[in-house]
């Protein structure tokens, strides 16, 4: 299993709504970055991920799962341009914030913290493991 970072700003698609989405999931369409989408081609069906909220709280507020992977992004007809369907699993109990990822020296090497800007960053399992217990979460318990 690989594990993975979706940012989203929650103005445009927020946890709430990727909750609300169910089994069936979202395509996470729109992304228009070579290194997003071939991090995307990666994905294999029931790989996790942290959902992101960017912009406005900065925080890891949950746990997704891909549920379908790779595929052409159906917003757009440039062949280039894939994306992976992502569904909610749980909330993160208590959301981890950018400010303390970046205090964390577990995580100095996270992408979050040295590619702040790609949308759909790869998540190395120690990160993973941290990460979720920051957030209150015990990692194997997350199905």
């Amino acid at each position: 299993m690989a594990y993975w970072l979706f940012k989203s700003e929650p103005f445009k698609w927020s946890w709430e709504q990727q909750k609300a989405k169910g089994e069936e999931g979202e395509e996470w369409d729109g992304i228009r970055n070579y290194q997003a989408r071939n991090n995307m081609r990666q994905m294999k069906i029931g790989d996790k991920a942290f959902f992101y909220h960017s912009n406005e709280g900065l925080n890891v507020v949950g746990i997704a799962e891909i549920c379908r992977e790779s595929a052409p992004d159906s917003t757009t007809d440039d062949p280039r341009w894939d994306c992976v369907y992502i569904k909610a699993i749980c909330d993160m109990p208590n959301p981890v914030s950018l400010k303390e990822v970046k205090a964390n020296p577990k995580l100095s090497d996270m992408s979050l913290v040295t590619s702040m800007r790609l949308s759909v960053q790869p998540v190395k399992e120690n990160e993973w493991i941290e990460v979720c217990r920051m957030g209150g979460l015990d990692p194997n318990s997350i199905k």
